[in-house]
């Protein structure tokens, strides 16, 4: 981010439930940093899959930020509307000569004989890249479309994770851009919507930390400056289980019931290390105290804490 601009950071939630604790972990750290430097906020609804997301879930996300006074200054269409908007880019890609018809199946893509990185995830090998178009026309479905990758280093210096180095061909391979329902995926979406937005700093949760070296690859592409990167440490349960929205881990419904914005903010700004003390905390005392560089790096596990937050 050039010295000067002003910053511009975003809320990106999924409206498929209500928020939990990790949810508005970011949510509020997000808005501290943009708010800190007299930026702008953006929300947007990430809702590209319509089969668990919807208008509802949307308006009680928008209710619930407001009830902790984490307010935005815009908010951009959701993604579920900007399909044509996704169609250009993923165009872009075409014209560069990238893009590529996958036609592997989840099996194939997740059997023992693929390559695997340590944790777990597949590492694509370009399968599909070289099929000739006898071979393609062989499937008879319907396939996803992969950008090829480039073998190089990515730098991503995070704002709380320090720096790390990527390299595409070998962390992931080529990425899927489209599925082969026609549904553009994460990477592409949030690239283009961030890059649109003039958003010049990402807070985000540290699982997805491995995003950012794909995105920063695919903004090149499509002509985005690189945002600033901050990806803050997960809250987990006190058995080691992180939070989801799933499970119903303390989310805003039971915690609105129980405790003030200020009693919740207080105990989520303490367990960042923002303020070295628990209790309620007003968003504009935060303000005030905010500093990436008090910002822990680890993740968090929730053991007295999480007695606090179910006080009635």
């Amino acid at each position: 981010m050039a010295d000067g601009l002003k910053p511009v950071g975003r809320f990106a939630p999924t409206p498929s439930g209500r928020m939990h604790l990790g949810n508005v972990f970011s949510a509020m750290l997000a808005w501290l940093s943009v708010r800190s430097r007299d930026g702008e906020m953006v929300l947007r609804m990430e809702d590209l899959d319509t089969q668990r997301t919807s208008a509802e879930f949307a308006q009680v996300l928008r209710e619930d930020l407001l009830w902790l006074g984490l307010t935005w200054d815009r908010e951009t269409p959701a993604q579920s509307t900007r399909s044509r908007v996704y169609d250009v880019y993923f165009q872009k890609l075409d014209d560069l000569g990238l893009l590529y018809p996958c036609y592997c199946t989840r099996s194939q893509l997740h059997s023992a004989d693929a390559p695997h990185l340590s944790d777990g995830t597949y590492v694509y090998p370009g399968t599909c890249r070289h099929l000739t178009r006898e071979q393609r026309e062989s499937f008879h479905r319907e396939p996803a479309w992969r950008v090829m990758v480039p073998d190089r280093e990515w730098v991503v210096s995070d704002r709380v994770q320090g720096e790390s180095r990527w390299n595409l061909a070998t962390d992931c391979g080529d990425m899927v851009m489209r599925r082969a329902d026609g549904v553009y995926v994460y990477q592409l979406a949030v690239t283009v919507d961030d890059g649109e937005s003039g958003v010049t700093e990402v807070v985000r949760g540290m699982d997805l930390l491995s995003s950012a070296p794909r995105q920063m690859y695919l903004q090149e592409l499509f002509g985005f400056p690189h945002p600033a990167y901050a990806h803050v440490p997960l809250l987990l349960a006190p058995d080691g289980r992180r939070l989801s929205k799933r499970d119903q881990d303390l989310d805003l419904g039971k915690l609105r019931q129980r405790m003030s914005p200020e009693d919740l903010l207080g105990m989520l700004a303490y367990c960042a290390g923002i303020v070295d003390r628990t209790g309620p905390v007003s968003l504009q005392e935060l303000v005030c105290e905010f500093s990436w560089d008090k910002v822990r790096r680890d993740e968090i596990c929730l053991g007295a804490e999480m007695n606090c937050f179910r006080m009635i």
